[in-house]
C-alpha cells in the first residue's frame, strides 16, 4: 500500500513590518531634498537681485550722473602791449589760453560762445570760442585772441592809479551750451559759465593772480 506523501504546508509569507515605514522616510528625505533646492534657488535669486541692483546704482551714481564741465582762464601771452599813463589808457593783444574740463563719462560738445573782458565793470574787450568737442574725462586747451582797449573806459575810473602802480586788473565772463553725450547713445543739454578774475603785470607784460569760480 504506497503511503500517502503529505504535503506539507508553510504559511503564507508576512508583509514586511518596516517596508512601510521605510516608503515615508524616503517620502520625507525626497520632500526635504526639494526644499533644499528650491530654497538654495531663492537664495541664488535673491544674491544675484541684489548684486544687479548694486551694479545699476554703481552705474548711475558714476556713468550716468552729469557734471557740469569747468569753462576758466589757464594764461596768457601779449602783443602789442601798450599802456599810457599821462593820458590813462591801454591797448593790449592778449592770446588767452581757456580750458573746457569735461569730468563725465562721454564727451561734450559745446556751440559758439564768446567771452567778455572787464575792466572794473566796462567791457574792454571780447574774444570768440568756436564750437568744438572736449572728450570724456579730458580738457581742451585752446587759445583765443581778444583786443583789449581803454576806448569805453569812464575817465573819472581809476585807470590812471591802476596803470601808475603796475596792476591792472581784469575779470572775464562766458557761456557755453551744449550737450554731453553718455554711451553714445544718449545726449543730455549741459551748460557752463565761466566766472574769472586776474591781473595784467604791465611791468613783466604777465597774466597773474587768475582765480576762477
Amino acid at each position: 500500500m504506497a503511503e500517502k506523501v503529505q504535503q506539507q504546508t508553510y504559511p503564507p509569507p508576512q508583509a514586511n513590518p518596516y517596508g512601510r515605514a521605510d516608503e515615508e522616510v524616503a517620502s520625507v528625505a525626497g520632500k526635504d531634498l526639494r526644499r533644499k533646492k528650491r530654497m538654495k534657488c531663492f537664495i541664488y535669486i535673491v544674491i544675484f537681485a541684489l548684486f544687479q541692483t548694486g551694479i545699476i546704482l554703481l552705474f548711475a551714481l558714476t556713468i550716468m550722473k552729469l557734471r557740469t564741465p569747468k569753462f576758466r582762464v589757464r594764461s596768457a601771452t601779449f602783443e602789442n602791449f601798450s599802456t599810457e599813463t599821462t593820458n590813462t589808457s591801454f591797448n593790449i593783444r592778449m592770446i588767452t589760453e581757456v580750458g573746457v574740463k569735461n569730468t563725465n563719462f562721454g564727451s561734450y560738445k559745446y556751440s559758439q560762445s564768446s567771452i567778455d573782458f572787464y575792466y572794473k565793470g566796462t567791457k574792454v574787450g571780447e574774444a570768440l570760442v568756436p564750437n568744438a568737442r572736449a572728450k570724456l574725462r579730458s580738457t581742451r586747451k585752446f587759445d583765443v585772441m581778444v583786443d583789449l582797449t581803454s576806448l569805453n573806459v569812464p575817465s573819472n575810473s581809476e585807470l590812471g592809479r591802476d596803470i601808475s602802480s603796475g596792476l591792472l586788473p581784469l575779470t572775464s565772463q562766458s557761456s557755453l551750451r551744449g550737450k554731453v553725450e553718455l554711451m553714445y547713445v544718449m545726449k543730455r543739454k549741459k551748460s557752463t559759465n565761466m566766472n574769472c578774475s586776474m591781473v595784467i603785470n604791465i611791468q613783466t607784460k604777465q597774466l597773474q593772480d587768475v582765480i576762477c569760480r
